[in-house]
């Protein structure tokens, strides 16, 4: 019998993920990890119905505790990112460096399986011609998250299992109902983990970072305004401003140094190209040279036609054949052939 360790947050999805392979015949064992205190599905609440979803299975459940990685790995970063002008993406680097890897490690050491499987909607297939793992969207594509799965190295693919990836979302909701999952009629979580259980990104970040007021200048360094804290802002905001000006205004740049937020119209937040650091290959091995894709350069931008040119170090230069809006330095680049994600990196400052 197969052997497969579930990550389950309480949530519906990753509910039905651990059904499905536990009618599939696996052997399945429940695994949650504690990331934060209080309300939300990564927090204390989420653990208790992950427990209930695997007693009503009939499945071993097991808890790590790993508040110190997740204070470590993903408050530490966003609190230094958003210091510094940046807006990270936290859930890519979550789930390499606080799941993925880390329940694989657990699944080995202490339970002798290899597989990890979870309720993201992505597939992951072998390609014998390169002997790579690759990394695709979901069927679902308004639920695909291969976007924060990007950094995943060959080794945690190999052992990813993806029941969700050929699923619609309407499917799951049925497949819980008809099963009488605890989680069924849950409500879906539409925020970041941090959001949810703080109420806000702001309100997080305000437990971290004093309010520093600065000046909101245009790209020439006329004052315009004030702010009461750069890391409030992010590349591409329009709302909340606070400027009276003759046509709407967007923030085009964070400057630390200077605590400045720097605004400036439609056209003058657009760019033709930008850099791209801690790049990951995924499906192919680094190319010598220049290749065609399509690039999201966040979650829900659609994916736009992009020459994507290696450099040195784990970089690449993304040359969009249309200017793209909002780049915004911290956020995940990631770069597709169709259906198969090619690679993805973290979106360096301009």
């Amino acid at each position: 019998m197969k052997k497969v360790v579930v990550g389950l947050s309480g949530g519906v999805d990753s509910s039905t993920a651990a059904a499905i392979l536990h009618h599939q015949g696996y052997e399945v064992v429940g695994l949650t990890l504690w990331l934060m205190k209080g309300k939300g599905q990564c927090c204390s609440e989420g653990m208790l119905d992950a427990a209930r979803i695997c007693s009503q299975l009939g499945i071993p459940h097991h808890i790590i505790d790993s508040l110190e990685d997740f204070q470590a790995n993903i408050v530490d970063y966003l609190v230094s990112g958003y210091s510094n002008g940046i807006t990270p993406l936290p859930c890519s680097q979550c789930n390499k460096a606080v799941k993925f890897g880390p329940m694989l490690a657990y699944a080995r050491s202490h339970l002798s399986i290899e597989a990890i499987a979870t309720g993201h909607y992505a597939r992951v297939s072998y390609n014998r011609d390169n002997g790579r793992y690759q990394l695709k969207r979901a069927v679902d594509l308004t639920k695909d998250q291969s976007y924060f799965l990007y950094d995943l190295p060959q080794e945690l693919l190999a052992a990813a299992v993806f029941p969700l990836g050929s699923v619609p979302k309407t499917e799951t909701r049925r497949i819980a109902a008809e099963l009488g999952l605890l989680t069924a009629d849950k409500p879906e979580s539409q925020d970041l983990c941090l959001v949810e259980a703080n109420g806000s990104m702001q309100a997080f970040l305000d437990k971290y970072i004093n309010q520093k007021t600065g000046d909101i200048v245009d790209q020439s360094g006329k004052v315009l305004g004030q702010h009461n804290g750069i890391h409030h802002y992010t590349i591409g905001q329009r709302k909340g401003l606070g400027i009276a000006y003759c046509e709407p205004l967007y923030v085009t740049g964070l400057d630390p140094v200077m605590n400045r937020v720097i605004v400036g119209t439609r056209e003058q937040a657009v760019n033709s190209h930008c850099t791209v650091s801690r790049v990951n290959w995924v499906s192919i091995s680094a190319p010598d040279g220049p290749i065609r894709a399509q690039v999201r350069i966040r979650y829900r931008s659609p994916a736009a036609p992009v020459t994507v040119i290696p450099l040195a170090k784990s970089r690449v230069r993304l040359e969009f054949d249309e200017p793209q809006f909002s780049i915004t330095p911290g956020q995940g680049a990631v770069w597709y052939d169709g259906d198969l994600v090619l690679g993805g990196g973290i979106i360096d400052r301009n």
